[in-house]
């Protein structure tokens, strides 16, 4: 007995296509807006990890200071200026002059981000109080996102009370 066998076709036909098509590019444009401003978020997180190096950095020449008590203390090949009277890192040494690249350096933010001293604010910089410093990334420096999504450095005021660190602005800030 001799059977004839069919042959199966094998693929998509052309309206399955264009249906999937049609999905997928439903899919994302309702996806996409949810994540192209992503850059404001990216800002606020490197923002916040700046923030934590301070504070680790902060936290350890304080140890040592404790261990040691020194007008420098070397951390990680740099020289951080200390008050003498809270043990925390100084932003303004024994001298009166400019102590931040030691602390910048030490929190591994010397080449990525610019420190900002006492000044009022303009189009282009943060405002800064008397005794603390904004901390801005290269990134946008000298923007007007730099005027409001900063990072704020105030030195510890007394005994072994810790500095103030606060990151300012939000994600649509930091944009």
């Amino acid at each position: 007995m001799n059977k004839s066998i069919k042959s199966a076709q094998g693929g998509f036909t052309l309206i399955e296509l264009i249906v999937v098509i049609v999905i997928l590019g439903i899919l994302a444009a309702t996806a996409l807006p949810r994540f192209t401003n992503l850059s404001g978020d990216a800002r606020l997180a490197s923002l916040n990890a700046a923030k934590g190096a301070l504070a680790a950095t902060a936290a350890m020449t304080h140890g040592r200071h404790l261990l040691t008590p020194n007008a420098i203390q070397n951390v990680e090949g740099a020289s951080v200026s200390m008050d003498m009277n809270s043990g925390y890192p100084a932003i303004v040494n024994a001298a009166g002059t400019q102590a931040t690249d030691g602390l910048m350096q030490a929190a591994g933010l010397s080449t990525d981000y610019t420190v900002y001293t006492v000044g009022a604010a303009t189009d282009k910089r943060p405002v800064v109080a008397t005794g603390s410093i904004a901390i801005v990334p290269n990134s946008f420096k000298d923007s007007a996102t730099a005027v409001k999504c900063y990072v704020t450095y105030t030195p510890a005021t007394a005994v072994n009370t810790a500095p103030t660190l606060a990151v300012v602005g939000s994600v649509n800030d930091c944009q």
